[in-house]
């Protein structure tokens, strides 16, 4: 459609329509032009009462506040909003008052480039100002997401694996009954729940002998019986808050970041660096196979699907697989 054809302060740009005029904010409309829809929104635009706030200058500082109270940022899970977090103070403190509208292509590959010695750092950060700049085409700052389509670095990606039980027996003799950090190992194996799920867990959701357990990822609800050795942990617990695991002043539930740092604190001390707190989900899903549950019943109590049963319990499959075939082979010899 032509200029012409367009009300005043309505432009096109590559991604759509958007009312743009000196002093305003510019806004990306989301109805089709021409229909009912649309006039409402212009509309609305129009006649708002409050006076319109005046545009910032266009630098990463502020399409970065601009993004954090987006809906997008918004939606993020709070494990993930904090990620994020991190990376978006990155951008702010090196590029804080230059102009994303300007960034082009090869800058966000030489930004990548100079972390190659942090291959994680750089494609997470490469994955994040993606995001952010794909924001900023949506603002009408610029026309194309020069982020996008920009490769990350390959790295041998070292698979995931259970604890060994050596290691589980050490972190148990470093951490007894009664601390945070056994409390914490206990109930993630016992329950094979993701650390977001247990870190919110509360002393309400145990309900006839079990977690009553809403996930956050997938929405799912689960009923999970609670495990011995997991009970033993329990009734050693103080109670003195709503949370099962609390901050050090037992206000709120304990921080991902806080738990975290005190696992690796332990993991260094009993050489487990190569085993993460997620890695007890893996735990979980593969003591439940050995004790010979089908996929169904592994999934009845991780809340997986049955390719992530398959996925992570993948290497001890084997081992029981190969343990009965070759039991089979003995049978059929004598």
């Amino acid at each position: 459609m032509a200029k012409r054809e367009l009300p005043r302060h309505v432009y096109k740009q590559r991604n759509g329509l958007y009312f743009q005029r000196r002093g305003w904010p510019s806004q990306k409309f989301q109805s089709e032009f021409a229909t009912p829809e649309f006039w409402r929104e212009y509309s609305d635009i129009l006649s708002c009462k409050e006076a319109p706030k005046r545009v910032v200058s266009r630098n990463f500082r502020a399409l970065v506040e601009h993004y954090r109270k987006s809906p997008r940022y918004k939606r993020l899970k709070p494990r993930t909003a904090l990620d994020y977090d991190k990376y978006l103070d990155f951008f702010v403190g090196i590029m804080a008052d230059a102009n994303p509208a300007a960034m082009k292509r090869k800058d966000v590959i030489r930004l990548r480039d100079a972390n190659a010695e942090k291959p994680y750092f750089a494609n997470y950060s490469l994955r994040v100002l993606r995001v952010l700049m794909e924001h900023c085409v949506d603002l009408g700052w610029r026309e194309s997401n020069p982020a996008k389509g920009v490769a990350e670095f390959k790295s041998a990606k070292k698979e995931r694996e259970p604890w060994p039980q050596s290691l589980l027996d050490a972190f148990r003799a470093n951490c007894p009954v009664g601390t945070r950090e056994r409390l914490l190992m206990e109930l993630c194996v016992g329950t094979g729940q993701r650390i977001g799920d247990v870190l919110e867990m509360r002393w309400s959701d145990i309900q006839e002998g079990g977690f009553v357990i809403r996930q956050n990822k997938t929405g799912k609800e689960l009923w999970i019986p609670i495990l011995p050795e997991l009970q033993s942990t329990l009734d050693a617990a103080s109670r003195h808050s709503v949370f099962i695991l609390t901050n050090e002043r037992g206000t709120n539930s304990w921080s991902y970041r806080g738990a975290s740092q005190a696992i690796r604190n332990i993991r260094q001390a009993i050489g487990a660096l190569d085993y993460d707190i997620h890695s007890w989900r893996y735990n979980a899903a593969c003591e439940l196979v050995e004790a010979g549950c089908g996929d169904d019943l592994v999934a009845s109590v991780t809340g997986q699907s049955p390719a992530m049963v398959l996925h992570y319990t993948k290497t001890v499959r084997q081992k029981v697989r190969a343990l009965q075939a070759q039991q089979m082979r003995i049978e059929q010899n004598h």
